[in-house]
């Protein structure tokens, strides 16, 4: 009888628990819905910083760019459409497990706001390096985003794991494009 009385104690403080999780959506429906709605927005920014940077790169590419020369390692010119959609939507998924944690939360906020930090950057470094014909600025703009993602993404990986791990890619592409900027900076100086 004891463990009878033990299991629906243990069943009724869970189930308090549980609404006090869901209380601030409402339904389990409304938190669906709410958290697609935050999935589409961290997707929706990071691509729109993606489109605000390739204004300027699609310019460049067949006029300053072509002119430029560049190291044996620099990939075809089709490679960076393709690679940087997938970063922006993984960049999108892990802006949006974090937000999920909860905007009260002061991680959250400092991470978030990292993260607009660094998406301002990348697209900062398009302008500069492309808009400007500057591979020396858009180095400096690369130096200083690549340190921002790496804030990003151990930030998320506090927060949450799986967050952090779909960082890595952009991070690992940041660094090849930051490398391949300063062989295009040495090269043309």
């Amino acid at each position: 009888m004891s463990e009878i009385l033990r299991s629906l104690r243990f069943l009724r403080m869970t189930s308090k628990l549980a609404s006090k999780r869901i209380a601030p959506y409402g339904t389990m429906a409304d938190m669906k819905i709410k958290d697609i709605g935050k999935l589409v927005l961290c997707v929706a920014a990071c691509l729109a910083a993606g489109a605000i940077g390739s204004m300027f790169t699609r310019q460049a590419i067949p006029t300053w760019y072509a002119t430029l020369e560049k190291p044996a390692f620099n990939p075809p010119n089709w490679v960076f459409a393709p690679v940087w959609t997938l970063l922006y939507i993984l960049m999108g998924v892990a802006a949006f497990l974090v937000w999920r944690r909860g905007w009260e939360n002061r991680q959250v906020k400092i991470a978030l706001v990292a993260f607009l930090v660094q998406l301002i950057l990348n697209a900062s470094w398009s302008v500069v390096f492309f808009g400007l014909e500057s591979p020396l600025y858009g180095l400096i703009v690369i130096a200083a985003l690549w340190v921002a993602i790496l804030f990003t993404t151990l930030s998320f990986y506090r927060i949450s794991r799986v967050a952090g791990v779909l960082m890595l890619p952009y991070l690992l592409w940041v660094t090849f494009a930051a490398v391949l900027n300063e062989s295009i900076w040495l090269l043309n100086r």
